[in-house]
Formats: C-alpha cells, sequence, structure tokens
C-alpha cells in the first residue's frame, strides 16, 4: 500500500509537514477491523474504522492489484458501513490523496460525499476528504463471499 503511494506521488517534492502515525492511526483508536480472503484463505483486502470525534473515520482501505475489480472494494465499504451503523456512528469520514482518482470513484459510487479537509488533513497539501452519512443499525446489501 504505502509503496503503490509513493510510486503515484513520487514526482512531487517532499512535504516538510509529517504528521506521527500516532495522530494519523493511533491502534488504541481502532473500532473495527476488516479483512477480505480468498476461498483459500489469502487476505486480499483490508479496511479498518476508527473514533475520529464523533465520526468514524475509514482508514488503511486498500485492495491488492491483482484482486481488485472483483467487488472486494464495495464489499469491504459494505462491511465498514455495516459495521459504523452497529457502533452508533452518524457518518464516516475518509481521507484520500488528489492522485487517487480510482478510490475517488469508489467512494463516490458507495455514497460518499466531497467535505472540507478535516484535522489532521488540512496540515497535508492535495488531501481530499468525504463523508457517508449512515443509518445506524442498517445495512446496504448482503456481503457476497470473496
Amino acid at each position: 500500500m504505502t509503496g503503490e503511494l509513493r510510486q503515484r506521488y513520487a514526482d512531487r517534492p517532499y512535504d516538510p509537514i509529517h504528521l506521527p502515525p500516532e495522530r494519523v492511526f493511533a491502534p488504541g483508536s481502532v473500532a473495527w477491523t476488516g479483512v477480505a480472503y480468498t476461498a483459500d484463505a489469502t487476505p486480499v483486502g483490508h479496511a479498518a474504522l476508527r473514533w475520529h470525534g464523533c465520526d468514524l473515520e475509514l482508514k488503511r482501505m486498500y485492495v491488492a492489484p491483482a484482486h481488485r475489480g472483483r467487488g472486494i472494494a464495495d464489499q469491504l465499504l459494505d462491511a465498514a458501513r455495516e459495521a459504523a451503523g452497529q457502533l452508533g456512528a452518524g457518518r464516516i469520514v475518509l481521507q484520500t490523496g488528489d492522485r487517487q482518482p480510482d478510490a475517488v470513484r469508489r467512494y463516490e459510487r458507495a455514497g460518499y460525499r466531497p467535505i472540507a479537509v478535516f484535522p489532521p488533513y488540512d496540515a497535508l497539501p492535495y488531501s481530499r476528504c468525504f463523508a457517508l452519512v449512515i443509518q445506524p443499525g442498517t445495512r446496504r446489501k448482503a456481503p457476497v463471499p470473496v
């Protein structure tokens, strides 16, 4: 995941604003983790939700390149939405970069809408943020086996 992102942003100068990992994804803040597996138990995707104030923030959403285009990202987003509803959150927020149009399209198709860049990402150039309003305890659709 990190290597793929470094390649996408390789031509940009190093950003002197570096956020400490605990400000971006402190392990103690994780409320839910989802992992997608193939039939032979190979992990091929993951996502996490962490508390960010009264919202849940989608973090580390990733599907291995060889498994993209098979609906795995949709399944992870659906599972995150269901988990957020069960946890009682009113919305899920997320941050992505301006050179991730594939991610932006996926989030928009899933119902996420652009919002103002929120802390701590307001210190990072090129951030794009989105939110999905959810109904607690609701589920968009049943998961499909991978």
